[in-house]
């Protein structure tokens, strides 16, 4: 923060003292705690002993100012040593290693993280060794400093602000600065859709414009109505066309992706939606204006009469046009305000499916009300159905089963599901879904999680967000025996324990060698079965409890533990239809040099199998050489993959939610243990929301204590994989100029999460001159 910000700060720390302090004008603890949003007792009650400079168990308003005006205009020493002062829980003058375990527990708490308490030993040794140089069994101030002065971020945060000491709320910034839609990098980052919206426009307006002139006998309410009516025609067919997603998928193979923003069409459909609304009640508006004067000029019908009955015989079918007109306008309105954002990301996109299933009412009824409409609809509806047809062919085509479920950490299920021979499709690609045992008539988009190179399963990952998701959560909850029928049973227990044979037999293997696998396909497998048997809390391999079971040896931990993976993991044989697959903007991965992929939590679905894909080309291109163990990867580029560099970067906001895919990500990092000419192929960024970040003074020791444990073990605390996890969120501005600054081709960012966080991306990706993708369905 700037010295302006921090004045902002002390003037909002006053206000917020005063607002609390009672008629003796001083504050305590528990108060001091509300004033300032303090989280954590320990930080609490350290900050309150220091700044209650005469121990009365009580800070007045100018104790408080006096200490944070020595944070604020105090050299880099004084702010050393009030971090010191924190840590030195006893006041000796030197900090023991139960004091540093305390502070440490104290972060990982308010940093929402959870680590064993062997885990949590491990981290204080590591920062407690690292600092105490004499080896005198404490650390004093001049050993704290010598070894801040190893992390230059740290010591550079201490000069920044006071206000991250105590971490304020944001405050907001009022910046003048140019509207992103005005700017020279939005127009042409967004050329195709610019384009593309200005001859849809145009073309709206010269259809108002001829229907207008075509029945200026009528008078201007009447052209009014005509001139909609006929845009209402272009439009009613036009929101078809857009979700046409066979007919998509096969464009987006051809050059019309580099002239239309094919990749866009969820957002043209809400937009040619909305414009139907706008339209429809215009028309509507202009008509019963229209009968109004017309009831009053010739009095043969009142306007009741014009408006709920076939009387004056409007329409051309039977005097019904202002009926259906009627009817238009109410399931219009149904259908635009249940596809809001609020009902479909708000737990209630069974509201939003079914609502939306009224066009073919809407369809029909157009056809009654409009004589021209079918014109218009006769060529995109035959299509449309033919679309209907194949995809109703396709997913009853074959018995598919859902054969495997894991249910992980919150509440995402992760459905196996036996693959097809004929079903082919791209990384990233997605499906439509229907389980009758879930919900007999209803279809859900999900992205195909699996890579196809992976032959005999699809997979796919259900965040529970809703009622059908959250019913297919709690379904594959329940005891077993009310799911799976008694032979699928056996059968499952039959497939787990000749599995558990296998792996028990590998680490049986391991163990005896005392080494890794010298076979990498080996090592691969073991370290994802050691994975994926880890809490990753712990990140210790436990052995297979199942295995134990039985060799007799299961002690009521290892019990415990097995009723819990059967509970969250189970096999199955359950029906299911899949329609699909359709494409998405990420097919254009392959054909870009520089691939950044961004995943905020369960967004990760399309990467997922977009990563695996990329590194089984990547495995392909492997060379080792045949004197030594020394391997390589040549120059990955080739017409079906120009990528030079891929950038990963996934966030997430508590700890728990790596767990979705760290066997995955195991692997890949695996695949890149040798040197490459050019630099690493792959890199991932790991980002945990919760955690403090590294510019709240709270944080300092944790994340000293983590980056040396890192060092010292070569795995992340947090995840357990080679890749650090960051805390807080990333800063994009740096994020993207790093990428900039490596300058390997033209850079395409992917991106699959919450809309919010999509907009920054966006903006800086338009900063930096990215072409930008974004997942829509």
């Amino acid at each position: 923060m700037s010295l302006e910000e921090d004045s902002r700060w002390l003037e909002w720390v006053t206000k917020q003292f005063e607002s609390i302090a009672g008629d003796d004008k001083e504050i305590d603890l528990d108060e001091f705690k509300t004033a300032l949003k303090v989280k954590e007792s320990f930080f609490a009650e350290r900050f309150f002993a220091l700044f209650d400079s005469d121990g009365s168990s009580s800070i007045s308003l100018d104790e408080l100012l006096e200490a944070l005006d020595l944070l604020i205009h105090g050299n880099e020493t004084d702010k050393l040593r009030f971090l010191f002062q924190v840590y030195d829980v006893d006041g000796s003058g030197s900090i023991d290693p139960d004091e540093l375990r305390t502070v440490l527990k104290s972060c990982l708490r308010e940093s929402a993280i959870s680590l064993p308490e062997e885990k949590l030993d491990d981290l204080t040794l590591a920062l407690f060794e690292s600092a105490d140089k004499d080896n005198s069994g404490s650390i004093t101030f001049e050993e704290l400093k010598a070894e801040l002065e190893n992390f230059p971020e740290v010591m550079e945060n201490l000069t920044i602000s006071a206000a991250n000491w105590l971490k304020p709320p944001d405050l907001e910034q009022k910046k003048c600065k140019t509207p992103r839609y005005l700017t020279r990098a939005y127009w042409h980052n967004n050329s195709r859709k610019l384009f593309f919206l200005c001859l849809y426009a145009v073309l709206n307006v010269l259809l108002f414009i001829i229907a207008m002139l075509k029945n200026a006998h009528g008078g201007p309410w009447f052209m009014v109505a005509k001139g909609c009516g006929q845009c209402l025609n272009l439009n009613c067919t036009f929101v078809m066309v857009l979700m046409l997603r066979r007919c998509l998928t096969w464009l987006r193979a051809t050059w019309m992706v580099r002239v239309f923003p094919l990749d866009q069409n969820i957002l043209l459909h809400q937009i040619v939606g909305y414009t139907i609304l706008i339209f429809t009640i215009v028309h509507t508006g202009a008509h019963v204006v229209n009968f109004a004067c017309m009831s009053q000029n010739d009095g043969m019908y009142q306007l009741w009469e014009y408006l709920f009955t076939i009387r004056p015989g409007i329409g051309w079918v039977k005097g019904t046009a202002s009926i259906t007109g009627i009817i238009l306008q109410v399931l219009i309105c149904l259908m635009v305000v249940c596809s809001s954002t609020f009902v479909r990301r708000s737990g209630h996109f069974e509201v939003f499916y079914w609502s939306h299933l009224s066009y073919v009412w809407v369809w029909a009824l157009l056809i009654v009300h409009c004589a021209n409409f079918w014109k218009w609809f006769v060529v995109p509806g035959v299509v449309f159905l033919i679309e209907k047809l194949v995809g109703i062919a396709v997913s009853r085509m074959g018995g598919l089963y859902i054969v495997e479920v894991n249910l992980l950490p919150s509440k995402v299920t992760h459905l196996v599901i036996k693959r097809p021979p004929s079903f082919q499709f791209k990384p990233g690609d997605y499906v439509y879904i229907n389980i009758p045992v879930i919900a007999k008539y209803e279809w859900h988009p999900f992205t195909i999680s699996s890579a196809p190179e992976q032959q005999d399963t699809l997979w796919l990952h259900v965040r529970s967000m809703g009622q059908w998701t959250n019913r297919l959560y709690e379904y594959f909850r329940q005891p077993e025996s009310q799911t799976i029928s008694n032979k699928r049973l056996t059968a499952s227990l039959r497939n787990r324990r000749h599995e558990s044979r296998t792996q028990n037999e590998m680490f049986k293997s391991a163990s005896c060698n005392n080494t890794v696998a010298s076979n990498k396909d080996d090592a691969v497998e073991l370290t994802l079965y050691q994975t994926s048997r880890t809490h990753t809390n712990s990140q210790k391999p436990v052995s297979d409890p199942v295995a134990q079971a039985e060799l007799g040896d299961a002690t009521p931990a290892t019990r415990e533990l097995t009723a819990k993976l059967s509970e969250n993991h189970r096999y199955c044989n359950i029906k299911c239809y899949v329609d699909g697959p359709f494409g998405t903007p990420t097919r254009q991965i392959f054909a870009s040099e520089h691939a950044v992929l961004i995943g905020a939590g369960i967004g990760i679905t399309p990467f997922a199998s977009i990563l695996q894909s990329i590194m089984c080309r990547y495995r392909m291109r492997k060379q080792n050489c045949p004197n030594c163990n020394y391997s390589w990867c040549e120059t990955i580029k080739d017409n079906e993959m120009k990528l030079r560099k891929v950038d990963f970067i996934w966030i997430n906001r508590d700890q728990k939610s790596f767990e979705w895919f760290v066997s995955l990500l195991t692997k890949l990092e695996m695949d890149q243990a040798d040197e490459e000419p050019e630099g690493r192929f792959l890199e991932m960024h790991m980002y945990m929301t919760s955690a403090l970040s590294k510019n709240d003074m709270k944080a300092i020791g944790l994340q000293m204590a983590l980056d040396l444990l890192a060092k010292k073990e070569k795995r992340d605390s947090i995840t357990g994989l080679r890749t650090r996890t960051q805390p807080g969120r990333p800063d994009w501005a740096k994020v993207f100029q790093k990428v900039s600054e490596e300058k390997k081709g033209k850079v395409h960012v992917f991106y699959c999460g919450s809309p919010a966080l999509a907009k920054v991306i966006k903006a800086q990706c338009e900063h930096f001159g990215f072409n930008f993708y974004k997942e829509n369905f």
